[in-house]
């Protein structure tokens, strides 16, 4: 009579203590173990895989997987037991290549269910008893995603031997979900197992809980139905959080668009609708310095940023001070005209790159050290987003430096408060201009850099930011930095959070009409500049 599944799994266990004290002696059988794998029949099969789990050793799971997988074969050639994978034949104890499958004549060692079951336990209790930590909580993630009967005998054992508190924690886990998932477990067992998975069941609780929820009896689906509660409660605010960071790395980018034209617009007064394309600009500095990295020196890539940079920040800061010195000075004092005069040069400016790099995407990469995510207390963060929000804060920060507590910051801000009276002082107003307007452009390329990580690079980058960078700098306060800080992380933030409701267009309606009710009362802004000349 055969044995049934429950004795053959407390006989393997049996062998594999027993293993651990005579297991150099029994992992000389392995070869000749797995080799018999070859001739024999589904029930000497049972007994080959129970001896190979009695030896305790690891070496044994690669055949034992390629088993239960169907890639285990007999080379009829030699009858050699090999696994067969890619097309490529190994040997099944060491793992080394033997030659390719195509040539030669293979018969596939077959197995049914029920012995497919053992081999997963065979494995299981292996792997569970591994000297390596890193092996152990695999296994026991792997007993949590797939949960059988034949999983607790060998967690229990596990679990008493088990000293490092992270695979303990994963193997507890792994513990209550086998129980929760198991018609013949008591009631107190699985009323026990519920807080259990609540806790440590990550983002896969709540569907755990709710496929327990449909067997369970009422006297155990009051406690499931009170965790998913908590649960769902607790992801809400999750979710609200996430949100947030949303907002904030939406913010960031705002800051970056806007923070060069709220210099330009506050101090001289100018509608700049190029400011846009200085965007657009740097994002193709970016794009052609990744470019020559690519042709000559493919491993200085991750540094591409950082020559990108100041590349980014030379070319549109001279850019801007050619356009200020050839065609905003002859127009200050008449916005219309500044305004269409912009307009054109940004249209100039699209075409001209348009007819360079030609009107497709261009691909900006991510260097190694931007690619990829991360979780921070449940919250899922991009690095390309998380580095792009430090940028904006470094960026904020050296402007303050500069208009605070240099030369040409404290002439931009007499200027910005009194342009007469700064004049009459003997600062150079056109020199002021003229730095301030490249200032504001170099900056705006800093941005494209910034935006090259997360949006296409082509013509019309900048003209999807160019609106909301003129929301950001009125809401904030014209020519105010702590203004526009404030508007362009609240802008971000109240777009995360209507999209879900109202979509992205109309959600961005819809602040567009706050904004416009907010500027009746209060025109000026948050953060209204002092002086003469703002208040005249």
């Amino acid at each position: 009579m055969r044995p049934t599944r429950s004795l053959r799994l407390i006989f393997a266990c049996l062998g594999l203590a027993l293993a651990l004290l005579a297991g150099p002696a029994r992992a000389q059988d392995i070869p000749g173990l797995i080799q018999s794998m070859g001739e024999a029949s589904l029930r000497e099969l049972g007994g080959i895989v129970e001896e190979l789990a009695a030896t305790g050793d690891s070496a044994v799971a690669p055949a034992l997987e390629a088993l239960a997988e169907g890639d285990l074969y007999v080379n009829e050639a030699d009858g050699r037991v090999v696994i067969v994978t890619r097309n490529r034949m190994y040997d099944p104890v060491t793992q080394e290549e033997i030659g390719p499958a195509a040539d030669a004549d293979l018969s596939r060692i077959r197995i049914n269910n029920s012995l497919r079951r053992d081999v997963a336990a065979a494995i299981g209790g292996l792997t569970l008893m591994s000297d390596n930590p890193s092996v152990r909580l695999s296994a026991a993630r792997s007993m949590r995603a797939n949960p059988s009967e034949e999983n607790l005998a060998l967690l229990d054992e596990a679990l008493a031997a088990e000293t490092d508190a992270t695979v303990r924690g994963a193997m507890e886990t792994a513990h209550a979900v086998t129980v929760l998932s198991l018609a013949d477990t008591s009631i107190e067992d699985k009323r026990a197992a519920v807080p259990v998975v609540a806790q440590n069941a990550g983002r896969e609780a709540i569907t755990i809980l709710n496929s327990a929820l449909g067997s369970a009896p009422d006297a155990l689906a009051a406690d499931i139905r009170s965790a998913i509660a908590g649960l769902e409660q607790e992801r809400a605010i999750w979710a609200a959080l996430q949100n947030v960071w949303f907002g904030v790395s939406l913010g960031s980018v705002l800051l970056l668009a806007a923070i060069g034209l709220a210099i330009t617009f506050g101090v001289m007064g100018v509608i700049n609708m190029a400011h846009g394309e200085m965007v657009m600009l740097g994002a193709y500095t970016t794009f052609v310095v990744q470019d020559v990295i690519r042709r000559n020196a493919p491993e200085l890539f991750d540094y591409s940023l950082a020559i990108a940079l100041p590349l980014a920040f030379l070319i549109t800061a001279l850019i801007g001070i050619a356009i200020e010195r050839g065609v905003i000075r002859w127009l200050y004092g008449r916005a219309l005209e500044t305004l269409l005069a912009t307009w054109g040069l940004s249209l100039i400016l699209q075409q001209t790159v348009r007819s360079i790099f030609g009107p497709t995407n261009r691909q900006v990469g991510n260097p190694s050290w931007m690619s990829g995510s991360f979780e921070f207390y449940g919250l899922a963060i991009t690095w390309n987003r998380f580095w792009i929000v430090i940028f904006a804060i470094a960026v904020f920060a050296a402007l303050l430096v500069v208009l605070n507590r240099t030369s040409l910051g404290l002439q931009m801000r007499a200027v910005t408060q009194n342009r007469r009276m700064a004049s009459a002082m003997g600062i150079r107003t056109p020199f002021v201009d003229a730095m301030t307007f490249g200032l504001g452009s170099g900056i705006a390329g800093l941005a494209g850099v910034a935006l090259s990580q997360i949006d296409n690079v082509s013509p019309n980058l900048g003209q999807g930011y160019i609106i909301d960078s003129f929301m950001v700098v009125v809401f904030g306060g014209v020519g105010n930095l702590w203004g526009t800080l404030v508007g362009a992380l609240t802008l971000g933030v109240a777009n995360k959070f209507l999209e879900p409701y109202a979509g992205a267009v109309l959600g961005k309606i819809l602040i567009l009409v706050l904004i416009i009710l907010f500027i009746q009362r209060r025109p000026r802004g948050l953060f209204a500049l002092k002086g003469r000349a703002v208040e005249s």
